[in-house]
């Protein structure tokens, strides 16, 4: 299970529709509890590709991030960007480029503008599967 608070999916949304049309993205940082992840911080990054298809994320902003994490006691638990058309699940792309398996990969959909969607995924052999998600 994966924790987040409200506000941080807000966040999320808000950053979201400043960069429509394009895919927003970032990264999800926190803490353990045994096996369930909880995130406390969401970072928001720049999406080099400026494209609604794909993202790429900018490498010296994910360091930065990265580096905040550690000084913040906090550990890397994986990424997020949004999907401005279609539905919160990962594309084939999204799959593809799923490197890392102890990642939380989430998705975003803003296809209902007021009602954005969070989704978030566990992508291991090229199999995605869903985590449940607890909204604070």
């Amino acid at each position: 299970m994966i924790t987040i608070r409200k506000t941080d999916i807000e966040a999320m949304a808000q950053w979201a529709r400043e960069h429509l049309p394009e895919e927003a993205c970032g990264l999800i940082a926190g803490h353990k509890d045994g096996e369930d992840k909880v995130i406390d911080k969401v970072f928001f990054l720049t999406n080099r590709d400026h494209t609604a298809q794909h993202f790429s994320m900018d490498p010296r902003e994910q360091l930065a991030a990265v580096k905040e994490m550690r000084l913040a006691g906090l550990i890397p638990l994986g990424n997020w960007h949004s999907h401005p058309e279609t539905p919160a699940r990962p594309s084939e792309e999204d799959i593809r480029l799923a490197f890392d398996s102890r990642a939380s990969y989430m998705i975003l959909s803003l296809m209902d503008a007021q009602a954005p969607v969070l989704n978030s995924f566990h992508v291991e052999r090229g199999q995605a599967s869903r985590e449940e998600l607890q909204v604070l």
